[in-house]
C-alpha cells in the first residue's frame, strides 16, 4: 500500500506530542508493508531527501522542503505559504513514484496542502487530529489568529475521507467544534515504544542523576511543552507545601515554549529558584534518563488531548502523577496505574506528589501495573494495525465511489493493489 503523508513535525523537527506520534508512527506502518512517502517541512534541518531503513525490508522516504520566508510573528501566513512549497514537492513526489492509494494528513498545519493534492489527485484524505485550538483556549477562540486555524481545522475535517482521533476526549471536541459525524470518526490510542528505556535498566546513572539533584533529594520530573495549558504554572504554586512537607526534593522541569522565562520567574518570585531547574531544551536520550532516575513524572495538563509524556512515564516504570482531564483519563487509572488529580488544583497536586513519595510501596506497585498496560495496550504496532484497518476501509468505499471513477487514469492502481 502506498500513502503519501503530509505531516509539519518530523526529525530533526519534534515539538510535541504530533511530533512524537508521526516519529513512532511512519516506521511502524513502514514495518507492516506500508510504502511511506512523508513530505514535511525543513524547519531545523536535515536532508531535503533521505531513504529512512525501518525493521523488516521496508523503508521510509522522507522529503524536506525548505520553509517560506515571512514575519515571524504571522505563523498563519508562515504555514499557509510552507503549504504550498509543500504541495508543489508533493505533486513532484506523487508524479514521479505514483500512482497512491491515499493521503494522510496530520493536523491544520498542513490541511492547505493536503486539500489541494486530494481535489487534483482525485484521492481519498485521511486527516488525524492532535489538537484543537478551541480545546487549547478552553473552549474559547480569543483572537484573530486562534479563529483562523479553528476554520482550518473544521475544513480538514469536513474534506477527510474518514478522520482520525487519539482518544474518546478528542472524537467529543471534534463533534462539537466541527459537528463532525461519529460514523466519520476512528478513535486510535497513540503508543509508546517501551525498548528504549529497558535499555537503560541495566546503566549506572547516579553520575548522570547528580546533574540534576543531590543524592538524597527526590525527584519530581515535567517534561513537556513549557505553556500554560500544560499545568507548569499549577506545579509551581504547588511546589511550597510540597517542600514543606518534604524538604528533600528537586523539580526538574524539561522542555522548551513561549513561556520559559515566565515560569523561570515566578519560582524565583517565590524563592524557589533553588528548588526548581528548568533545563530548556533537553535530547530524547537525556529525556528517556531523566525518567529513569526520577521519582515521580507529574503532567497537571489544564488541557490534554491524549498525553504521550504519561505513556512514557508509565514506560520507564516511574511513578506518574497526572490531571484528570481530557484524554489523560484513558491513559491513566486512578489508583491502579498512576494518581489522578484535580485540574488547575495546586492542593489537589500537592496531595497527589506527597502521596507517592510517601507510600513507595503502593507506588512502585501502581508503576508496574503502568508499564504491563503500556506493553499491553499501547504499542505502535498496535497503533499502526489500526492505522492499516483505517486506510483499507478508506481505499474500499474509495473504489466503489464516483470519486474514484473520475480519477485520471494515469493517477489509478490496479482494484487488487491494496494487499500489496
Amino acid at each position: 500500500m502506498r500513502v503519501l503523508m503530509l505531516a509539519w513535525e518530523y526529525p530533526p523537527h519534534k515539538i510535541g506530542g504530533l511530533g512524537k506520534h508521526v516519529t513512532e508512527l511512519v516506521p511502524a506502518l513502514a514495518a507492516e508493508g506500508v510504502e511511506i512517502f512523508l513530505v514535511t517541512p525543513r524547519i531545523k534541518g536535515g536532508e531535503p531527501y533521505s531513504e529512512e531503513p525501518v525493521e523488516g525490508e521496508g523503508s521510509i522516504k522522507v522529503y524536506r522542503v525548505d520553509p517560506a520566508e515571512v514575519d515571524s510573528n504571522d505563523f498563519f501566513s508562515l504555514a499557509w505559504r510552507t503549504n504550498l512549497k509543500l504541495q508543489e514537492k508533493a505533486i513532484e513526489v506523487m508524479e514521479q513514484n505514483g500512482p497512491f492509494h491515499l493521503i494522510h494528513v496530520h493536523d491544520w498545519l498542513v490541511a492547505f496542502a493536503g486539500v489541494q493534492i486530494k481535489q487534483q489527485f482525485r484521492l481519498p484524505m485521511v486527516a488525524t487530529i492532535h489538537a484543537t485550538e478551541r480545546g487549547r483556549g478552553r473552549g474559547h477562540l480569543p483572537g484573530e489568529l486562534p479563529r483562523a486555524i479553528n476554520n482550518v481545522e473544521w475544513w480538514l475535517t469536513y474534506e477527510a475521507w474518514r478522520v482520525i482521533c487519539c482518544s474518546q476526549y478528542m472524537s467529543s471536541e471534534v463533534r462539537e467544534y466541527f459537528e463532525t459525524p461519529l460514523d466519520k470518526i476512528d478513535i486510535i490510542p497513540n503508543g509508546v515504544n517501551t525498548s528504549r528505556f529497558e535499555a537503560l535498566d541495566n546503566l549506572q546513572l547516579a553520575e548522570f542523576r547528580s546533574r540534576y539533584a543531590a543524592p538524597g533529594e527526590k525527584i519530581i520530573f515535567y517534561v513537556g511543552r513549557v505553556v500554560e495549558e500544560k499545568g507548569v504554572r499549577v506545579l509551581v504554586e504547588s511546589a511550597p507545601s510540597v517542600i514543606e512537607s518534604w524538604p528533600a526534593c528537586k523539580f526538574v522541569v524539561a522542555g522548551m515554549g513561549p513561556q520559559l522565562q515566565e515560569f523561570r520567574q515566578l519560582a524565583k518570585d517565590k524563592g524557589l529558584a533553588e528548588r526548581f531547574y528548568f533545563t530548556g531544551f533537553i535530547t530524547d536520550e537525556e529525556r528517556d534518563k531523566l525518567y529513569k532516575v526520577a521519582d515521580v513524572a507529574v503532567f497537571p495538563s489544564l488541557y490534554e488531548p491524549f498525553g504521550i509524556v504519561a505513556l512514557e512515564g508509565m514506560a520507564a516504570k516511574v511513578p506518574v502523577v497526572v490531571a484528570d482531564t481530557g484524554g489523560l483519563t484513558e491513559v491513566v487509572t486512578n489508583h491502579q496505574t498512576g494518581i489522578m488529580v484535580y485540574p488547575n488544583n495546586p492542593q489537589s497536586l500537592t496531595w497527589g506528589i506527597l502521596h507517592t513519595l510517601q507510600n513507595e510501596g503502593w507506588a512502585k506497585s501502581r508503576a508496574e501495573n503502568a508499564y504491563q498496560t503500556v506493553k499491553d495496550v499501547f504499542n505502535w504496532r498496535r497503533v499502526a494495525l489500526d492505522t492499516i484497518a483505517v486506510y483499507r476501509q478508506v481505499y474500499n468505499e474509495y473504489l466503489a465511489s464516483d470519486w474514484n471513477k473520475k480519477r485520471p487514469s494515469r493517477f489509478k492502481l490496479p482494484v487488487n493493489s491494496l494487499a500489496k
